[in-house]
C-alpha cells in the first residue's frame, strides 16, 4: 500500500474527514472532564491542546476556565475551532504549525494530545521531535496527557476490509500492518451515486512499553495509564491507550 510521506498535508480536509462528528462532539465534555481531573489544573492555567483539530476539546477546556492554546496544521480545522469557540463565548488562542516544530518554551502548565493525533510520520525520529517539543513547551514539572489507539488491541482486532454506512456515503477501510504500524486507505462512496474518493494514511502503533520508552527518551516520566476515558485500567482489551506523564527537567 503506497502512503505519501507527508500524507497529512492533504488528508485532513472537509468534507472527506472531520474529527468533530456528532458522536465525537457529544463525547467531548466527558472526555475533557476526565482530562482536567487528571491534570488537576487551577483556573487560568495555560494549557496546550496539541493537534486541536476543530476544537471540540479545546472549547470544553476553555469553558472550564483554562487559558487554552490550540495548535494544528489544518487551516480548515482551525477556522472551525475559532467559530466553535465564538459560538460558545469562550476565548482560545489558535496557532497553525507542524507539530514537529513547536516554537514554545516553558510556556504551559500542561499539554494534551488527544484522539490519536500522534504517530503519523514514517520516521520514528519525527515522533520524538514532537514529544521533545511538547516537553520544551512545558514549564518545569508540567504534565502531558496523550491519548492514542492501543497498539496491542489494534493488532489483535485488525480487519483487512471493513464497510460502513456513514451519513450519505459508504465508507470502505482497507488496512495492512507491519512491525511499525498500520497502513490504511479510506474510500468514500456516495450512496446516491458519484465519484469515489480515496485517501491513505499511516499510524505508528504504540503499546504501554513503546510509548513509555518514547516519552522517557523525550524528557518525560510516565506516571499512569488508562484504557478509556472512564478511567478503566489499561488491558489487552482496551482500545485506547491514555498516558499521563510529567516533564522531568
Amino acid at each position: 500500500m503506497e502512503i505519501p510521506k507527508e500524507w497529512h498535508r492533504t488528508f485532513f480536509k472537509n468534507p472527506f474527514y472531520n474529527p468533530a462528528s456528532r458522536p465525537a462532539l457529544a463525547a467531548a465534555p466527558a472526555e475533557a472532564a476526565f482530562v482536567l481531573a487528571r491534570l488537576k489544573l487551577k483556573k487560568g492555567s495555560a494549557l496546550l491542546d496539541l493537534c486541536c483539530g476543530p476544537g471540540r476539546h479545546a472549547v470544553e477546556f476553555a469553558k472550564r476556565g483554562m487559558a487554552v492554546t490550540g495548535y494544528d496544521f489544518s487551516k480548515e480545522y482551525l477556522k472551525e475551532a475559532a467559530g466553535r469557540a465564538k459560538g460558545k463565548h469562550v476565548s482560545i488562542r489558535l496557532v497553525r504549525g507542524d507539530m514537529r516544530r513547536l516554537g514554545f518554551t516553558r510556556e504551559f502548565d500542561a499539554a494534551v494530545n488527544l484522539f490519536t493525533s500522534f504517530g503519523y510520520f514514517r520516521r520514528f525520529s519525527d515522533d520524538i521531535k514532537t514529544l521533545k517539543g511538547a516537553a520544551r513547551a512545558l514549564k518545569p514539572g508540567g504534565l502531558f496527557l496523550i491519548d492514542v489507539v492501543h497498539g496491542d488491541f489494534a493488532r489483535a482486532n485488525l480487519k483487512r476490509r471493513d464497510w460502513a454506512l456513514l451519513g450519505r456515503s459508504y465508507h470502505l477501510e482497507e488496512t495492512a500492518a507491519d512491525a511499525d504500524g498500520i497502513y490504511s486507505t479510506w474510500t468514500e462512496i456516495p450512496a446516491g451515486g458519484g465519484r469515489p474518493v480515496s485517501k491513505s494514511f499511516f499510524t505508528r502503533l504504540y503499546n504501554k512499553e513503546r510509548l513509555s520508552a518514547a516519552l522517557k527518551k523525550s524528557g518525560f516520566k510516565p506516571l499512569k495509564f488508562w484504557g478509556n476515558f472512564r478511567g478503566a485500567p489499561l488491558s489487552e482489551k482496551s482500545d485506547r491507550l491514555i498516558c499521563l506523564a510529567k516533564k522531568i527537567q
